[in-house]
């Protein structure tokens, strides 16, 4: 469907906790679904929690310029437990989603984290659902709502969609960014078996209610059809995150004096890259005429500093604490490389951040280190935009470090040749959104 053609509008409500000023991977996903609907004949009004009382990890007050004048944003109370898990534990951020920031654990945290996997479920932010539940029916009731997506995590929030398709017979699409009880962390939580198959129910009604389901790879389409006998493969459908164009106003500008490897994001020790970081550490060894820098952006675990340091690679090593969005795309354009990395977890194949296909935008050599012949891994090599190396890859790692280094003493622009990442698009991801939207 071509923008030109004016089809006829349809009006869908459109639930996510996270949207600007929350920054962060997942608000991108839903800003520009909503960004790019208009142009394909959906007009949606969003419905999300009040910034004010939100708990949201990271905050981006940049993306609020990216939501359009014409789309109608509703925002709603919540009452949720994390302003007193914050006073109780002293601490000034709360934990992402399985308190993978707590660190070192004491038994208060220990305590916390039962309680979060025992009586929140499916997650803390279950409080705000009444609140977003108000707020759908007074919009369904004013204006001619055809269709509802719900977007998760928190998956409370298919709770919403559920609760509404079966009161209002709406169309009901459950984006679901993420794995519900297959996330890495799920173990985590200590839950009961009374919790654990509460927590079961839930995801499974929402599974086999929902009239389609949005998942952002191969891999968690497969976890998903393992939940009900009931489900048709059909409904499920693989709309990956992307990158979009507009983002991509900056020239590159890769340095000529630094060989600099940029990763941006949170990455903490479950990602395991201390095979990398030996490699690198060798590499630097073996060409002392090179000035190498490794630089994250985001949220860096102390542990994962730990392994920074132990690597020996403390003096070029560069932290710099979460940016806006579109700060961040200029550190991916003045990079020489950029690093990836998977979590080494438990069903990580299906694994695929919105870093990727932004990565893949600034056509960049990637490195990334996760499961070989996973979700990621396949992306990368289709696009020919870099390669995916084992956890335990070390000696593959160090050949490869060794062999761009070599390359970039030549030339110190390795920048790729035009590659085949245009169907990772925001714009034409969000047209095949529309299309089950309208049909």
């Amino acid at each position: 469907m071509k923008p030109t053609e004016q089809p006829d509008t349809l009006n869908a409500l459109f639930i996510t906790y996270y949207w600007p000023p929350s920054g962060g991977a997942g608000v991108q996903r839903c800003l520009k679904f909503v960004k790019h609907l208009p142009e394909f004949g959906v007009t949606p009004t969003v419905i999300t929690v009040d910034e004010n009382q939100a708990s949201y990890p990271v905050l981006d007050q940049t993306l609020q310029a990216e939501v359009p004048d014409s789309i109608t944003v509703v925002r709603t109370p919540t009452r949720e437990p994390f302003e007193f898990y914050k006073k109780i534990t002293g601490k000034k951020d709360i934990p992402f989603g399985g308190f993978a920031n707590t660190g070192k654990e004491s038994f208060l945290q220990k305590l916390l984290k039962f309680v979060r996997g025992n009586l929140f479920i499916p997650d803390p932010r279950i409080g705000w659902n009444s609140y977003a539940l108000t707020a759908a029916h007074k919009c369904i009731q004013r204006h001619d709502v055809q269709a509802v997506v719900t977007s998760s995590p928190p998956h409370s929030t298919q709770l919403i969609g559920l609760k509404l398709k079966k009161k209002f017979g709406l169309k009901w699409i459950a984006d679901m960014r993420d794995p519900w009880t297959d996330i890495y962390y799920y173990q985590d939580l200590n839950h009961t078996l009374v919790a654990q198959k509460l927590d079961e129910k839930y995801e499974r009604e929402v599974l086999e209610n929902a009239d389609a389901i949005l998942v952002v790879s191969n891999d968690m389409k497969r976890l998903f059809l393992n939940k009900s006998t009931t489900l048709d493969p059909d409904k499920i459908h693989v709309i990956p995150n992307g990158y979009d164009e507009s983002d991509f106003k900056y020239p590159s500008n890769p340095s000529k004096e630094e060989f600099v490897i940029t990763y941006t994001g949170t990455i903490t020790e479950a990602y395991n890259i201390e095979g990398f970081l030996q490699a690198l550490c060798d590499t630097v060894t073996r060409n002392p005429f090179i000035r190498y820098k490794l630089r994250f952006v985001g949220k860096v675990s102390a542990e994962v500093k730990r392994q920074v340091e132990t690597a020996g690679l403390s003096l070029i090593t560069e932290y710099i604490d979460y940016v806006p969005h579109d700060e961040s795309i200029k550190y991916l354009m003045s990079s020489t490389v950029l690093l990836m990395a998977i979590p080494d977890v438990p069903n990580n194949f299906g694994i695929l951040t919105g870093k990727l296909f932004e990565y893949l935008a600034a056509n960049k050599p990637i490195i990334c280190i996760g499961p070989i012949q996973g979700d990621a891994d396949r992306i990368i090599d289709e696009c020919g935009a870099g390669r995916v190396f084992h956890y335990s890859g070390y000696e593959l790692m160090l050949d490869h470090l060794m062999l761009i280094s070599k390359t970039w003493k030549v030339n110190p622009n390795l920048d790729l040749p035009i590659i085949n990442y245009t169907q990772y698009s925001r714009r034409a991801l969000t047209e095949k959104l529309a299309e089950l939207l309208l049909n």
